[in-house]
């Protein structure tokens, strides 16, 4: 697996090199999934320490950070944006790259590749499917995880208005530092919000912290917590009516989810 492994790396620097351009307003987009790339590839490695799994999984693991955004290369070239809904699935796009593209899935068991592209296809999506179980469920919530947890780090410069000004497009929203009401409306009652119509800042704010109640281990909320994400965004929401108790709500969710252990033989 290991050489396998060298030969997937090297495969996809060579994929991504081939998107690089002198357009500098194109590169800001292109630079960030490249970067996004490489941690995303780190951490679905160190979940997968932690929670003890198989060097073999730990390298599975790794093989879905690293591919799980493939998609968004072609997505931007042919469309010119990272926007899923004014374009093309990433996810789904990624896998037909994969199909067409990558010559050593099939270095892969059967087995082992079909995880892979369970995962990548499903790191993405509104949800996973109910009747996921298994090995499927677990390596579809480690992706899911450890995406999260550096878009974290992606958007957390962005947060001020000032810099969000500054912000790829892909990245934008309107201004308004207030939450449209069904957005708080979700907040207060710990619930998921249609991502499709967010309309300002704070709209965008608040949902990264509704991607909380979407994170499977107590090791990634325990990151996101360490590294500041969670607090930097609530420092930036606005006084609004009904903030304050989706706030509480949040944290007593974290502490109790960061309290449990990640015990993942249930799936294996």
């Amino acid at each position: 697996m290991k050489e396998l492994l060298k030969k997937m790396h090297t495969w996809m620097d060579d994929y991504m090199n081939r998107f690089v351009t002198d357009d500098e307003e194109v590169m800001q987009g292109i630079r960030i999934k490249m970067i996004h790339t490489g941690y995303v590839t780190a951490i679905a490695r160190d979940l997968a320490q932690h929670l003890g799994l198989s060097e073999h999984d730990t390298e599975l693991a790794e093989i879905m950070g690293l591919f799980h955004d493939v998609g968004r290369f072609r997505q931007y070239s042919i469309y010119k944006t990272f926007n899923d809904s004014q374009s093309e699935d990433h996810a789904d796009l990624g896998l037909k790259v994969l199909a067409e593209e990558m010559p050593y899935m099939d270095g892969l068991s059967a087995m082992d590749a079909d995880l892979v592209r369970y995962a990548i296809k499903y790191h993405n999506k509104k949800e996973i499917p109910a009747e996921a179980s298994g090995r499927y469920l677990l390596f579809a919530k480690l992706l899911r995880d450890a995406d999260k947890l550096d878009i974290y780090r992606v958007l957390s410069p962005f947060l001020d208005a000032e810099n969000a000004d500054k912000a790829p497009k892909f990245m934008k929203a309107k201004t308004s530092e207030l939450i449209s009401p069904e957005f708080v409306q979700a907040f207060a009652a710990g619930e998921q919000a249609d991502y499709r119509k967010l309309k300002t800042l704070g709209d965008r704010r608040l949902v990264r912290l509704l991607w909380v109640y979407d994170v499977n281990f107590g090791w990634t909320l325990k990151k996101m917590v360490e590294r500041g994400y969670i607090q930097k965004i609530i420092d930036h929401l606005p006084e609004q009516e009904g903030v304050q108790v989706g706030i509480d709500r949040l944290w007593a969710y974290i502490e109790k989810k960061c309290a449990a252990s990640d015990d993942v033989s249930a799936y294996l």
